[in-house]
């Protein structure tokens, strides 16, 4: 039997009898923090809608080095995603779950009748490509000019406001691995961080203290 799904802002999003759609065709799916949702070459046949949890998106480079591109949290799609199962593309992303949650996978033959049929489905397809536009754009402009400090507050950032609390819980390591660079560079940024009293350094945990949102949202504060 089909689990029965409840989600209100869903209900909110779409109109009555797209929701009782994306509940018929759905496949309601969990993962786990760590778990691959897309990987680089692999036809896409469904196209997630994250329900509960947080999803990281890489790009990768001919030299085989990972950058993160963006994340996916609750009610939001990855349009890439969209764009290969219209196309019938592999992947040239990768997706990896970053905490436990859930998701609705609908399936590619939905996609295109809805944006005819549904008002709503257009709004929010058009609208996450135009967010992932921004967030890429954004990405783009912190490789191009801004400086390794710039990129890592700006992560501290994205990782507070997904989960809205000041402690973000990541490794050293992991967000090396998402800004392709070293633990030695992450490392001395932080340790300079906090030295200035930004943040407190834990084991895999980051507290971000007044004076980093300060410097987060004053202009020209950068280093």
């Amino acid at each position: 039997m089909k689990k029965a799904i409840n989600n209100a802002k869903l209900e909110s999003l779409f109109e009555k009898e797209l929701v009782k759609e994306l509940y018929q065709y759905g496949d309601l799916k969990y993962f786990t923090a760590g778990e691959m949702i897309m990987d680089y070459g692999k036809y896409i046949r469904s196209m997630p809608v994250i329900l509960k949890g947080t999803v990281k998106v890489f790009r990768k480079d001919e030299q085989g080095k990972e950058i993160l591109l963006y994340y996916l949290s609750d009610n939001e799609s990855c349009s890439m995603a969209y764009g290969c199962c219209m196309s019938a593309k592999k992947s040239e992303v990768k997706a990896v779950a970053e905490e436990d949650g859930e998701m609705l996978a609908i399936p590619f033959v939905k996609l295109n009748d809805w944006l005819c049929q549904y008002n709503s489905w257009r709004d929010y397809i058009f609208n996450s490509f135009n967010e992932r536009f921004l967030e890429l754009l954004n990405s783009i402009d912190i490789m191009a000019f801004g400086n390794m400090h710039h990129r890592v507050r700006q992560y501290l950032i994205a990782k507070h406001d997904l989960n809205d609390r000041n402690s973000v819980l990541v490794s050293h390591h992991q967000i090396a691995d998402d800004l392709a660079s070293t633990r030695v560079v992450i490392s001395r940024i932080l340790k300079q961080m906090e030295n200035e009293g930004e943040v407190i350094l834990y084991r895999n945990e980051i507290k971000l203290n007044k004076l980093f949102f300060q410097r987060v949202h004053k202009p020209g504060s950068e280093q």
